[in-house]
């Protein structure tokens, strides 16, 4: 009986990347490789890269001369680099790191097991094609071991926004919907697997128009199609654009259960000047109004967003209007960066580069409002009662964590028979980052 070769996969940046690496490890699966845990016991180093933070090609080869100990150890070792930077640098990566021997862009990973069996020849292997099929289609079914109580599961790849700051659309390429029924299908077989919760996947997923038995279905008709999946309990989606927040998403969000009272919508800046700059298409306004409209359809909803500080051209007066915009608000979660240029993209050889410590500043402002709102956020939960889905055991001996209803973690005393289940939790303290509660039922 053959030993099955082994492999480690390292994860960079969104939850899209999680889901694709968990197909590329069930793509190679097919080609007699299990995962492990370790980067010295695989028989392939696979990293799947992320292209959105500051120097992200930079960190991928600094990973890569990491591995050179690890290939000179063992010369059968296979190494790729997969995802956002291996589409962008392409061919690059092969000359400047000769060790690695595959290089896969994210809509080209179905054919991993070809590309694998080539570099097992000796062959170096690129592959960052937009192929014309669907690697969905290629993949096939996905293997009936049972997993954990959530799940990630893309819908949506792409987006035609092309926001001045972004790499996705040249690494992504052009918005792309699955259809509806390959959809269902995954979705049904993740329940029957054990999975409670699902989180939709997208770049820009509001903007889903997946074809259906009777015509393109938006995101909204999908979500109450999946909430009638029985046993799936819970429903989630990420990352939203505002502009592709219509009346029947909103709605959902007051009329269907299944979807849970949290919404990640960025806007990136309060000020009209600099949205503009970014090519968002949208004012501070707009997505107040849009704000007020969602939470009179869920007044409970926890709204997250991402901020992004000192775009070039960006002064004083345009970073107080975003403060001014996360004080209306009134964020529970956010993420917030300076501005770092991405090659290729239309803001990076822009004049009014802002000054690093002028960026510093107003991130260290902003983050200090943010997390202000975040601990506003956490304490308003104590003594309310909340659903919590029980992902994992907690560091602590008898201690179980969970996601509430508002993606919130939650620590309670309780034995692993509770894994997998929701069940309600009164919550008696609130920390930076989790809460803790006790079961309310026995």
């Amino acid at each position: 009986m053959t030993t099955p070769r082994k492999l480690f996969i390292k994860t960079y940046g969104c939850q899209m990347n999680v889901y694709d690496s968990e197909r590329m490890a069930e793509a190679l699966g097919a080609a007699g490789y299990v995962v492990t845990d370790t980067a010295e016991a695989a028989d392939m180093i696979l990293l799947n890269t992320c292209h959105i933070r500051e120097k992200a090609a930079e960190k991928v080869y600094s990973e890569l001369g990491r591995l050179k100990g690890l290939k000179a150890a063992n010369p059968e070792l296979k190494i790729g680099v997969a995802g956002c930077v291996a589409q962008a640098e392409g061919a690059e990566i092969l000359r400047r790191q000769p060790l690695v021997d595959l290089v896969v862009g994210p809509q080209s990973y179905h054919r991993l097991p070809e590309m694998e069996a080539r570099a097992r020849r000796g062959e170096k292997a690129l592959d960052t094609d937009f192929p014309e099929e669907d690697k969905f289609d290629r993949l096939g079914g996905r293997p009936k071991a049972s997993r954990g109580p959530t799940a990630f599961l893309t819908v949506q790849e792409g987006c035609d926004k092309f926001c001045a700051f972004c790499v996705v659309p040249y690494t992504r390429g052009a918005e792309v919907s699955r259809p509806v029924a390959r959809v269902l299908d995954e979705a049904r077989d993740l329940v029957a697997r054990g999975v409670r919760e699902i989180t939709l996947l997208g770049q820009n997923v509001n903007a889903y128009h997946g074809a259906g038995p009777d015509g393109d279905w938006g995101l909204a008709r999908l979500i109450r199609e999946l909430a009638r999946i029985e046993g799936l309990e819970r429903l989630r989606y990420t990352t939203s654009h505002p502009n592709d927040m219509e009346d029947d998403l909103i709605a959902a969000h007051g009329d269907c259960p299944e979807l849970m009272p949290y919404l990640h919508l960025p806007v990136q800046s309060g000020s009209d000047r600099i949205l503009k700059a970014m090519n968002r298409k949208h004012t501070a306004e707009q997505y107040l109004a849009l704000i007020a409209r969602i939470r009179a359809a869920r007044p409970d909803i926890l709204i997250s967003g991402d901020f992004i500080v000192g775009f070039p051209g960006e002064t004083e007066a345009d970073f107080e209007a975003t403060m001014a915009l996360v004080r209306e608000v009134g964020y529970g979660q956010c993420y917030s960066f300076k501005y770092s240029p991405r090659p290729g993209t239309p803001a990076a050889e822009r004049e009014g580069q802002v000054p690093e410590d002028v960026k510093s500043d107003r991130l260290a402002r902003l983050q200090a409002l943010l997390d202000a709102q975040q601990q506003a956020a956490q304490q308003a939960m104590v003594g309310r009662v909340v659903g919590v889905l029980f992902e994992k055991p907690g560091r602590m001996p008898g201690q179980v964590v969970g996601k509430s209803d508002h993606l919130q973690a939650v620590h309670v005393e309780a034995g692993a028979d509770w894994l997998g289940r929701i069940a309600p939790v009164e919550i008696l303290a609130a920390a930076p980052n989790s809460l803790a509660g006790r079961l309310t039922i026995g």
